[in-house]
């Protein structure tokens, strides 16, 4: 339990803040999930969901010891969501990679269809509204501006949608990383979660590389019309 309770609270100082040691690792596990996704390696997902369970303690401050003044409520209960839809994800990836070559990526990636696409989209929009909503009734436990529960219900609601379209395979999801981390790093930064601001900057530069390379693959592996023969245009 000692050795628990040092690694728990375990700090480090950077310009004069206390960080926590928690915060550092967990982003670090969120960063090499993201490695493995561009990859369409299916440890991923166990890589993410251990960073996400380590990340849920950082932004709960009410509920365990934190060196900031406040919590971010999207950010810890997005980490929940993140899990389920982990399991998710990772069944579904396994699901796929059978009967693949060993060693081959888990998946082929494609872009949502329309209607998909459609489908996601509207849900995104009644989930921010709803979320705001009942983050503004919860609180945070400090005097958060307006504008605060509107980002932080993208950013809970953006995540989500994100986790899901990679899920699935959907080229989409890298889009949708990119609009969460440019709500996300102000934020996050606002409320003195340093680390998890500049990781998710650096986290920017490699969603912006892994939505070039699964755009790649989704055009280069996505199976192709044979050409019609003589035989088949007669009949």
């Amino acid at each position: 339990m000692d050795i628990w309770n040092d690694f728990f609270g375990a700090t480090l100082t950077i310009a004069g803040h206390d960080i926590l040691w928690r915060e550092v690792i967990g982003n670090g596990f969120g960063f090499l999930s993201a490695i493995f996704g561009m990859r369409r390696l299916i440890w991923a997902w166990p890589v993410g969901i251990i960073g996400n369970a380590l990340l849920f303690t950082v932004f709960m401050g009410v509920w365990f010891s934190t060196p900031q003044e406040h919590s971010l409520l999207g950010q810890a209960f997005r980490q929940v969501f993140f899990i389920a839809t982990s399991v998710y994800g990772w069944w579904r990836w396994n699901q796929s990679r059978k009967g693949r070559a060993q060693g081959a990526p888990a998946i082929t990636p494609r872009w949502a269809t329309t209607r998909e696409r459609l489908a996601y989209l509207a849900i995104a929009a009644a989930g921010i509204v709803l979320v705001q909503w009942v983050f503004l009734e919860v609180g945070v436990g400090w005097d958060a501006p307006r504008w605060y529960y509107w980002c932080d219900a993208w950013i809970f609601v953006g995540s989500i949608v994100a986790t899901y379209a990679m899920a699935r395979g959907w080229t989409d999801f890298w889009l949708v990383w990119i609009a969460v981390d440019l709500v996300g790093v102000p934020l996050l930064w606002h409320g003195g979660y340093y680390p998890s601001a500049i990781m998710f900057m650096v986290y920017g530069a490699l969603v912006l590389w892994g939505f070039v390379v699964w755009k790649r693959a989704a055009r280069e592996e996505s199976p192709r019309p044979e050409p019609a023969t003589a035989d088949s245009a007669v009949g």
